[in-house]
């Protein structure tokens, strides 16, 4: 499905801003700080056609009745014909609360009757989250930036937001480690772990999935060939099928315990499926450099 209009939200300190960077970066035009009731606005341009843009909006929680307003705003954007995805971009409580702290801003819903900085920043957090909850429910792509800075956010925006398959559908891998927790938002997640963990052999360890001699050692069990086979048989079938349903965006998520080794490799394999399928997919390896 073609999209004329991304709208970028999400918790406050989890990356909104350098997420509309990496739209920037893409040749979007960008709108900063919108008020839900003009969405509207900027929709009636986006779905015009008479520019070649691709736009999108970013909103924020300014006030209790800012669902109320993005949700009635939506709705008249979908009365309209035009066609909208939205961007949710979340991290861990603990992330957040770190984040304000290192900023010395306050957090837009922190209680100033609350004793303490970091108190009142967790219960701003805490208010946040319950009222976005059900636009993060509606939201068409999640991405958690607990464990990502700047840079890496635009560039994951970048890798999401770029040429999407023929039929409008984008795919994107992300790798992880079981150990350090599942990602947000992943539409597909598979466990890589029934395989042999190249871990083990201590002449792997130090190594990671991109290399040759991991690979190999993968590749080589008859149970790695057969996931493979079966992964593309179930991504001939459901993707055109997410595509006719008007999924613009899917995230895949191969996971093993550490997040260097098995998923590494597999996704790798994925990858070369999907391109096959016409559909080029961006590899996220989250956890390839922790411990």
């Amino acid at each position: 499905m073609a999209v004329d209009l991304t709208i970028v939200t999400g918790m406050s300190g989890a990356g909104r801003s350098a997420a509309a960077d990496g739209l920037e970066d893409l040749g979007f035009f960008v709108i900063d700080n919108l008020p839900p009731a003009l969405i509207s606005k900027v929709a009636e341009l986006a779905g015009s056609g008479e520019r070649s843009k691709n736009y999108a909006v970013v909103v924020d929680v300014r006030s209790g009745s800012f669902v109320d307003d993005l949700v009635a705003a939506l709705a008249v954007v979908h009365e309209q014909g035009v066609r909208t995805q939205i961007l949710f971009l979340d991290a861990s409580d603990d992330v957040l609360v770190r984040r304000f702290e290192a900023s010395r801003r306050p957090h837009p819903l922190a209680d100033a009757t609350n004793a303490g900085e970091g108190t009142g920043i967790a219960s701003g957090i805490e208010r946040e989250r319950v009222l976005l909850e059900s636009i993060k429910g509606q939201s068409d792509l999640i991405i958690d930036t607990s464990s990502t800075n700047v840079q890496e956010l635009r560039n994951r925006v970048r890798e999401v937001f770029g040429e999407p398959g023929s039929d409008g559908l984008n795919v994107s891998l992300v790798t992880f480690g079981f150990k350090h927790g599942v990602p947000l938002g992943v539409d597909l997640l598979f466990d890589c772990r029934f395989l042999p963990n190249p871990y083990w052999d201590e002449r792997l360890r130090p190594l990671t999935g991109e290399s040759s001699k991991v690979k190999r050692a993968v590749l080589r069990h008859v149970e790695a060939k057969d996931f493979l086979a079966e992964l593309e048989r179930m991504l001939g079938t459901v993707l055109p099928a997410y595509a006719r349903e008007g999924k613009s965006h899917l995230s895949i998520g191969l996971g093993c315990t550490g997040g260097r080794h098995r998923s590494v490799v597999l996704a790798g394999e994925v990858a070369k499926t999907l391109s096959a399928l016409g559909y080029p997919a961006q590899i996220h390896h989250r956890d390839i450099e922790r411990d």
